[in-house]
């Protein structure tokens, strides 16, 4: 009997080890950092009709031309086939006489649908392209 019993032990401490492992395994998966460190966007100049395209590193800010843009976080959907792409975005017009209004843009914005939260400013437009 004590046979027996110390078989059961070996073969518990086993499970347990296993169980451990794939709930660490499991963890670190999730754990991982999958957000992008840069952010492209494509900037419209209403007035002149060009495009140019900005690369940004999360968190920092950029100045294009009168505009200050900050990208807060960039995310891709993970479960999709065709993923989404969504991004923070903090916009301010430096030429903008009205203290009042910080931000011209302050929200997510959609790759695949720029129009769901559009950036509404007189000169430019801009588009997330991707992280």
């Amino acid at each position: 009997m004590k046979i027996l019993e110390k078989r059961n032990i070996k073969v518990g401490k086993h499970n347990i080890f296993n169980f451990f492992l794939i709930i660490l395994i499991i963890f670190i998966s999730f754990s991982k950092n999958n957000d992008a460190k840069s952010v492209e966007l494509k900037i419209l100049d209403k007035v002149s009709s060009k495009s140019s395209q900005l690369k940004i590193e999360i968190n920092n800010e950029v100045k294009f031309k009168n505009l200050k843009i900050k990208v807060l976080k960039c995310e891709n959907s993970k479960f999709d086939d065709n993923p989404e792409v969504t991004a923070y975005l903090q916009v301010i017009d430096t030429d903008s006489k009205n203290n009042d209004k910080v931000f011209v843009f302050n929200g997510w914005t959609f790759a695949s649908s720029p129009s769901l939260k559009p950036f509404d400013h007189p000169v430019y437009d801009i588009w997330l392209i991707s992280c």
